[in-house]
């Protein structure tokens, strides 16, 4: 059943993650980012093809995010010890290498449950991406079949966009003027 989150708090989750991908001790939790724009992106698996290339390209860009005052989370089903293994893994190789922001593990999954993205028969989430703005509400959506990668644009042009406060037309670009109410 598909779920609408626009418009309402998102919904609260805690995991474990690669924050420090030595211990694995540090959890992650919703209230982490207060204040804050969040990019919580939710992929199936580990070790797996289109993946890489959606996490690697949102590490590649992660600096345009800070500059937007925006964090970035992703979240799959899979443990903290996968992610980390996944991580320390070369590029090269099928791996991530060095990512600039923590992965999460909704080994529960919970998070993704609550985030309408899980796929109960199999246990993975679909590609959903949310927009979560500094006081918790979720501005932005968008949940993509499993083969199908993300664009780091768009999701940046959604950011600057959803900053603007203003009505952006189809199609507008950070720097072009929002449409007059």
């Amino acid at each position: 059943m598909a779920t609408r989150l626009v418009g309402l708090p998102a919904p609260d989750f805690e995991m474990e993650s690669t924050k420090n991908l030595e211990t694995l001790d540090e959890k992650v939790k919703l209230s982490d980012y207060k204040g804050k724009w969040l990019v919580l992106f939710f992929y199936p698996l580990d070790f797996t093809f289109v993946c890489p290339t959606e996490i690697t390209a949102m590490s590649d860009r992660y600096e345009e995010f800070q500059d937007l005052g925006a964090e970035v989370l992703g979240v799959s089903t899979d443990s903290k010890y996968s992610h980390r293994a996944w991580i320390k893994t070369p590029r090269e190789e099928n791996g991530l290498g060095d990512i600039k922001f923590p992965l999460a593990a909704d080994f529960t999954k919970k998070v993704a449950r609550d985030y309408g993205v899980l796929i109960e028969e199999e246990g993975v989430a679909l590609r959903g991406l949310f927009i979560i703005d500094p006081e918790g509400i979720v501005r932005y959506q968008v949940v993509h079949d499993l083969n199908i990668g993300r664009s780091v644009d768009e999701t940046l042009r959604v950011l600057q966009a959803l900053q603007t406060g203003g009505l952006c037309p189809s199609d507008w670009k950070p720097g072009q003027k929002t449409l007059e109410a």
